[in-house]
């Protein structure tokens, strides 16, 4: 879809509704609190002067609205902390609208955000080196231009979650926040957009979930690029006019791919939305340091951040960590216990009614307080938040409590036994039927007994290969899931190879199924005539109709059957993991498509009953004509019945393929975030 933006940074918050007062924005200090902002008020338009200043706060403090610095002229201030200050600028060389943030000149900010062009991260223009405003410690200020995002930020639309009941939430409420931060600088808000459309049909929690999405594909890019960001909080995350989220504020982010950039040099962040592993690395006893974090502690920062908008409240109680608080040794140890216990039980009876059970579990993985226990990179959790949009997926991954799906996961055995053995023993019963009415009881005595001597052998022979070849290929179908139940770790190629097992069994098993079938019409006929020499060619030939016709069951109806219980109760498990390869959607895909080709097989089971009756005499037909309609009728039930699975499967598999695949699915036209839920 059109994600269209303005790009840029705005620090200021536009959070003003009807009924409230305009609050002032907030700025990172020096281990993310939020100080308090000074605000200035609009200057006449004059020249900066750049005299002495004792430290860059006090420099920082002279650079008033109405002034041009370089050849930008301030028209307001969006934003101000202990260490920069950001103003809206009109850039006179191109006569366009830019955010200009202020700082002293240390940092990689501008060298780590020039490796990052993405939809989700703010797009900084370029940087200027100020000699002209210099500390007395020699230290010369930076002049750092973006594009300037007029839709306020995250922490803005905090404050309206927080003054919203919850069951008043949706994703209107983003879209509200947005206007009155646009229309307290002047913007126009933006017409006939699919986003805004797409974000006003959503609920709170698809509406975190849309948000996290996003957010989660810029950490994955930023990593991918060697840049961690270390200090996601709802300030640092800025809103287009179309409520597009983006991530900014790297003054603090760590780039591997710099030369002399140490992790150390540019430690920082905010307390109540760091992960454990990075509060440790704070922690002047502990061991951790900086250099030990990945991104699986921004994925944890982002969890916060997401779970204080769908909630109202950080998921941990830290109150300590406020502005009187300065990451002392006590502060950092009651963080870190709070963190070590996990998610709170006050803060999980937070969560609205109408979240999801996937995207509290997806949020409680980001949550984990052992790193290894979360995802394991912003694709995977991107991956996931998709899935909690789109109401059919998530519904499959994660079913209700009291689901029959749920419940039939620990009967996997039992299920695909009685999916394949009760059409192959119908099938059975008709062929029995049918040849001794037809070919048996015609035989002598001595013919009849060799007969049961045959199909004891026959069956006793490929009854038991049938069930160890079938037990063979589903192997892993049988073993992993219940060690995943039971809290089991399998490396990435099990994990693989049985995502591929469930979805082939069905297929697998009836091929088996039909091979036997195939081999004991076969079998019969040839060693009736070889031992008895009773039976003529005619009967040889009804013998093979009947057991087409058997194996035409033995393919449909546990294909179905198996593949519907599979894909509807034990697939999903491995979707709550996120070790997803690409393979998958392939495997989705053409499981889909050969799903066609065995309805039609199912189809012909009346068809060739029917088509069987013109190789018999004509006296033979009264004999046979009863079994022949009860065959017909049941045929066709059983097609409506096999027609609804291919319906339901076609549905599921749909749903999946967009959750593992979403950009290649051949169903993208279709609504994510509207899919009907599995009944």
């Amino acid at each position: 879809m059109d994600e269209s933006t303005r790009g840029g940074v705005d620090l200021g918050e536009s959070t003003r509704r009807p009924e409230e007062p305009t609050r002032p924005p907030d700025a990172t200090g020096l281990f993310g609190f939020d100080d308090e902002t000074r605000t200035t008020a609009p200057g006449t338009s004059t020249r900066f002067d750049p005299a002495a200043a004792p430290d860059t706060g006090e420099l920082l403090d002279r650079i008033e609205i109405g002034q041009r610095i370089d050849e930008f002229d301030l028209l307001t201030g969006l934003g101000s902390g202990a260490f920069a200050r950001v103003f809206l600028a009109r850039q006179r060389s191109l006569q366009r609208l830019v955010a200009v943030k202020i700082s002293a000149d240390h940092g990689t900010e501008p060298q780590t955000l020039a490796q990052l062009d993405h939809d989700y991260i703010v797009r900084v223009f370029d940087q200027r080196l100020m000699s002209g405003l210099m500390t007395e410690s020699g230290r010369r200020l930076r002049l750092l231009y973006m594009q300037f995002l007029p839709g306020g930020t995250l922490l803005g639309v905090l404050r309206w979650v927080r003054a919203t009941p919850p069951a008043e939430r949706s994703g209107q409420l983003l879209l509200d926040a947005v206007d009155a931060a646009m229309e307290e600088k002047g913007e126009i808000r933006p017409t006939d957009s699919s986003v805004r459309a797409e974000i006003a049909e959503l609920s709170w929690p698809e509406t975190v979930a849309w948000l996290g999405r996003r957010l989660a594909e810029a950490l994955d890019y930023a990593d991918g690029h060697g840049v961690l960001h270390r200090d996601v909080k709802p300030a640092n995350v800025l809103l287009t006019a179309e409520a597009v989220p983006k991530l900014a504020d790297f003054n603090i982010s760590f780039s591997r791919n710099l030369d002399g950039a140490s992790p150390v040099s540019y430690f920082g962040g905010s307390l109540s939305y760091m992960s454990p592993e990075q509060l440790e690395a704070c922690h002047p006893g502990r061991a951790r340091s900086a250099a030990d974090l990945d991104t699986r502690a921004d994925i944890f920062s982002l969890g916060v951040v997401l779970w204080e908008l769908l909630t109202g409240a950080k998921p941990f109680d830290d109150t300590t960590a406020g502005p009187d608080h300065h990451g002392d040794r006590t502060t950092l140890e009651a963080m870190l216990d709070r963190r070590r216990g996990g998610v709170e039980a006050a803060a999980l009876d937070q969560v609205p009614p109408d979240c999801p059970a996937a995207l509290r579990r997806v949020l409680l993985t980001c949550l984990a307080p052992d790193r290894d226990q979360r995802w394991s990179s912003g694709s995977v959790l991107a991956k996931q938040l998709d899935m909690c949009l789109d109401e059919r997926a998530r519904d499959l991954v994660d079913p209700p409590p009291h689901s029959w799906r749920l419940r039939l996961r620990s009967w996997r055995i039992l299920v695909i036994t009685l999916a394949i053995g009760i059409p192959n023993v119908l099938a059975s019963l008709y062929n029995i039927g049918h040849n001794d009415m037809l070919i048996v009881s015609r035989l002598t005595d001595a013919a009849q007994r060799t007969f049961t001597l045959v199909t004891a052998t026959v069956n006793g022979l490929f009854y038991p290969i049938g069930i160890v070849v079938i037990c063979y290929l589903g192997r892993h179908v049988i073993t992993v899931p219940h060690g995943l139940k039971r809290g089991r770790a399998f490396d990435a190629e099990t994990l693989r190879a049985a995502r591929k097992d469930v979805l082939l069994l069905g297929e697998r098993a009836s091929f088996v199924v039909f091979t036997l079938w195939v081999l004991a019409g076969i079998t019969f006929p040839i060693s009736l005539r070889l031992a008895t020499g009773e039976i003529p060619a005619r009967g040889m030939v009804h013998f093979l109709v009947s057991l087409v016709v058997c194996g035409a069951i033995a393919v449909a109806y546990p294909f179905f059957l198996v593949t519907f219980y599979l894909v509807r109760c034990i697939y999903p498990m491995f979707l709550r993991h996120g070790d997803i390869s690409a393979d998958d959607a392939v495997w989705l895909h053409r499981l889909g498509s050969r799903c066609t080709g065995y309805l039609a097989v199912a189809a012909s089971v009346p068809l060739l009953a029917v088509a069987g009756v013109t190789f018999l005499r004509p006296s033979d037909i009264p004999e046979i004509i009863v079994a022949v309609r009860v065959l017909c009728v049941g045929g066709i039930v059983a097609f409506v019945g096999v027609y609804w699975l291919f319906r339901a499967l076609e549905a599921d598999l749909r749903a999946l393929e967009r959750v593992v695949d979403p950009d290649r699915s051949m169903y993208a036209d279709q609504s994510p975030a509207r899919g009907a839920a599995a009944p």
